[in-house]
């Protein structure tokens, strides 16, 4: 193993599970994939770009800011829109075809979830079409491993907010926000000391000003 291997595997090792590191490392390697780690984007989780002619490789970025296993569902999330472009093209975006390449990577993953969250993900992946309750589900349970979460505490949701609501993200509580229209499962949230604009996840847990 060269010094590069081993760096690349350590930094991965930072962000994930440690049983999941090797097959992430050996993912990466096959496809060639080009992938960042990035800070955390408000709007996203994790995103993948399929090769083209003015851009000739795999591209996919997971946002560092994760717990080890909420990194570990946005990998294998952003991985099936790769298998999927790969055996399907053409296919809708989360279609049927990227929700079985989902549910199989995840069926892969099981053991490298916390024990109590294993039933759930493999109730998810046993069908298709996914169901997004359960997903929103899980994802509340793995962010328990968040970094200073408080079991005691009741979570407030940017969706149990009306709209106009100024607040502060659990996950980043030095800047304000300000709730403007709610678009599906997102928000259009105003950053108040810049003035831009977010797409904002329903279920973030917020504090209200």
């Amino acid at each position: 193993m060269t010094t590069t291997e081993q760096r690349y595997r350590t930094i991965l090792g930072n962000h994930l599970p440690a049983a999941a590191v090797e097959w992430v490392y050996a993912y990466l390697d096959r496809y060639k994939v080009h992938f960042h780690i990035t800070r955390g984007r408000r709007s996203k989780y994790g995103d993948y770009r399929w090769p083209q002619p003015r851009h000739e490789f795999h591209e996919m970025s997971v946002n560092g800011d994760l717990n080890p296993y909420l990194f570990l569902w946005v990998f294998l999330h952003e991985a099936a829109h790769l298998e999927t472009h790969l055996r399907h093209p053409g296919a809708a975006a989360h279609g049927h075809e990227w929700q079985a390449e989902y549910a199989r990577l995840l069926t892969l993953h099981i053991p490298n979830f916390p024990p109590e969250v294993r039933p759930l993900v493999a109730r998810y992946a046993s069908r298709v079409p996914l169901y997004r309750p359960l997903l929103r589900q899980i994802e509340e349970m793995l962010h328990r491993y968040d970094a200073g979460f408080d079991p005691g505490r009741p979570a407030v949701r940017l969706d149990d907010l009306p709209a106009g609501t100024f607040f502060r993200l659990a996950s980043h509580p030095e800047r304000l926000f300000e709730s403007l229209e709610r678009r599906r499962t997102r928000w259009l949230c105003r950053d108040v000391a810049t003035g831009r604009m977010y797409a904002v996840g329903g279920r973030s847990e917020v504090t209200a000003e």
